[in-house]
């Protein structure tokens, strides 16, 4: 594997300046697959339109929950999933790595 290439700035970030760093693997579907790095910030997320699993390799966020109000906090270790269709927040509180397949 090669080293996480500069993204930019996160599309739609409201809060601090979530840079972000990723690589992209070749998963031989049309998922995409690979880690993704992003400083401290935040945005919102309105209806998802792909399912998103990830992995927390390191960092802290915390995902707010717009239909529930429900504020959770992940750290190393965590697996998150974020359905089709979700809506919410991503606060990032510690410069965040995860392995992700979104499909």
């Amino acid at each position: 594997m090669g080293d996480l290439e500069p993204s930019g700035q996160r599309a739609g970030a409201d809060s601090g300046d979530p840079q972000l760093r990723t690589l992209s693997a070749e998963s031989g579907t049309e998922a995409q697959v690979g880690i993704w790095e992003c400083e401290p910030g935040g945005w919102p997320i309105v209806n998802r339109r792909d399912t998103e699993t990830c992995y927390i390799i390191s960092g802290r966020a915390r995902i707010t929950d717009d239909a529930t109000g429900r504020v959770v906090e992940v750290g190393a270790g965590d697996f998150v999933i974020l359905p089709r269709g979700w809506s919410g927040r991503w606060d990032v509180i510690e410069t965040i790595r995860k392995a992700y397949t979104v499909f």
